[in-house]
């Protein structure tokens, strides 16, 4: 969601003064009306990295997201789409859309959030158009053993323990947000958010506070349940990659960083 212009403050957004001195890419690169796609993601990315790789830049990929980690990576191709396919099931109700893609694929849930009406409508237009289920789909992506940048990074993780310390830093980190402007900076962008970017966490939720459909302390629970429910996928998703090194838990701040990029510097070979 950090390729959106104007959704600083929810998106985390390294502050300027950093992008400055160490150069960011895939940052504000689209209008928040714009459907853009991991396809034009990885385009894009890819793109960059090529770019920095042939003038011996250093790359680190910092983020979240599963699925556009591995478009950068991996060789990733997309499934094609079909609007008037698409049409038809916007407006299907979701109970619906649910029952139609178990119909066909009873497996799908554990490779897809059943709750997530767009992947949901998205696995039943990639069906129709592939005869590809969801879990046929991931399988095949597993199995893809060759890579396009290897090695590439290291993933750091906060341990498998620290649930009661992530609800924490979830709720400290989203009020940090709200302490932060974040509840003006979604009323400004609100009338500007295309579908994709409407869907962005905290944004999503805040919605609902500025038309006034639900209450602040309504959107903040949501908003903790809804982050903790995406790291428990974003754990479940990165912990099948066997590329991935976990490091331990440290609870000072610095010394996590330190051990990190050090880590990080010694998988890719960097003298400095």
């Amino acid at each position: 969601m950090q390729v959106y212009r104007g959704m600083d403050i929810g998106t985390a957004k390294a502050p300027q003064s950093v992008r400055e001195r160490i150069a960011h890419h895939m940052i504000d690169v689209a209008e928040p009306a714009s459907e853009f796609s991991v396809a034009e993601f990885q385009r894009q990315g890819r793109a960059a990295m090529d770019s920095a790789v042939q003038g011996r830049e250093r790359i680190i990929i910092v983020g979240g997201s599963g699925l556009h980690f591995r478009s950068l990576v991996d060789p990733m191709t997309f499934a094609p789409t079909d609007a008037e396919i698409r049409e038809g099931l916007e407006s299907t109700p979701l109970d619906e859309l649910q029952q139609e893609l178990l119909s066909i694929d009873d497996q799908a849930p554990s490779v897809l959030d059943m709750c997530n009406r767009r992947r949901v409508i998205r696995a039943i237009e990639v069906w129709r158009i592939t005869e590809k289920t969801p879990s046929e789909r991931a399988r095949s992506s597993e199995s893809d053993a060759v890579r396009r940048y290897e090695p590439l990074i290291k993933h750091v993780s906060l341990g498998w323990d620290a649930h009661d310390l992530m609800a924490e830093r979830i709720a400290s980190r989203f009020q940090g947000m709200l302490d932060a402007g974040l509840l003006n900076e979604v009323a400004t962008v609100a009338p500007l958010l295309g579908r994709t970017a409407a869907q962005a966490l905290g944004y999503k939720e805040l919605l609902g506070v500025v038309s006034g459909d639900v209450t602040m302390e309504e959107a903040r629970e949501e908003v903790i349940r809804a982050t903790r429910a995406l790291v428990k996928r974003q754990r479940t998703f990165f912990r099948r990659d066997p590329r991935i090194e976990w490091q331990a838990w440290q609870d000072d701040e610095v010394q996590r960083i330190e051990m990190a990029v050090s880590r990080v510097g010694e998988v890719a070979g960097w003298n400095s």
